[in-house]
């Protein structure tokens, strides 16, 4: 879960586990796609800049929404689609980085951004969870970089290319209601890369219903096919 309008305890900083940001190789790669599962057991309430060189800042990451009816916490949810994720899109063809494969690191929001343009990723994807005030708030959405945010002019076309593929892709693969695409101008996750990235809420952990749905399985999986045939799509789109 990102904030509505905006993107939490302090933790010890330390160096994210080599095999968190091993490479899955396919056979013939068809690119790299760098997978971020969203917040980690602790939060970490230490500032850093929004963006690069500026002075507006926030907390390096927090521990995100949790399950009203599941008790689930959204770091949990967002590993276990983002590696059903990675499997989708190997079969793909495609090579993929994670953030992290477990839950205890300390990696700011800035840092995971980092890591994909450390590796030149064709494509970042955040993978995420909502939650609402409001218990029936439900459905998925696709968030991408503002086109006013300098630090990212150069990626924005290409990060919204590639979420309304992911968007279209999800109101095809599953029965969810969508919230459609949103673009933010305050995520430091967005703002700190140099690679078209992207934001998947993949529904509310506030909403009994669709909290317990996304626990589910077949959903899940449902889910991890829908974006890989986005990313999919995206690709072919970008090569022609």
């Amino acid at each position: 879960m990102v904030p509505q309008s905006s993107q939490s305890q302090p933790a010890q900083a330390n160096t994210p586990d080599e095999s968190a940001a091993a490479a899955v190789p396919a056979s013939v790669s068809r690119g790299l796609i760098y997978l971020d599962p969203g917040h980690q057991r602790k939060g970490n309430a230490q500032q850093e800049p929004v963006s690069p060189g500026s002075r507006e800042t926030k907390a390096k990451v927090t521990g995100g929404t949790r399950g009203v009816a599941t008790g689930k916490p959204e770091y949990v949810l967002n590993l276990e689609v983002a590696v059903l994720l990675k499997e989708a899109l190997i079969a793909r063809g495609f090579e993929v980085q994670m953030t992290r494969e477990d839950h205890d690191v300390d990696i700011s929001n800035a840092e995971r951004a980092e890591m994909a343009n450390a590796a030149d990723a064709q494509l970042a994807v955040r993978i995420h969870a909502d939650g609402n005030d409001s218990p029936k708030a439900k459905g998925f959405s696709v968030l991408y970089p503002d086109a006013g945010v300098r630090s990212t002019q150069s990626i924005q076309p290409a990060s919204q290319m590639a979420a309304a593929a992911i968007l279209e892709a999800l109101k095809a693969g599953t029965d969810a209601a969508s919230r459609g695409m949103v673009a933010r101008s305050d995520l430091s996750g967005f703002n700190w890369s140099k690679v078209p990235v992207v934001l998947i809420e993949l529904g509310f952990m506030t909403n009994p219903t669709e909290d317990k749905q996304l626990s589910e399985p077949e959903y899940q999986q449902q889910l991890a096919d829908a974006i890989a045939d986005g990313i999919d799509s995206y690709m072919k789109n970008k090569e022609d």
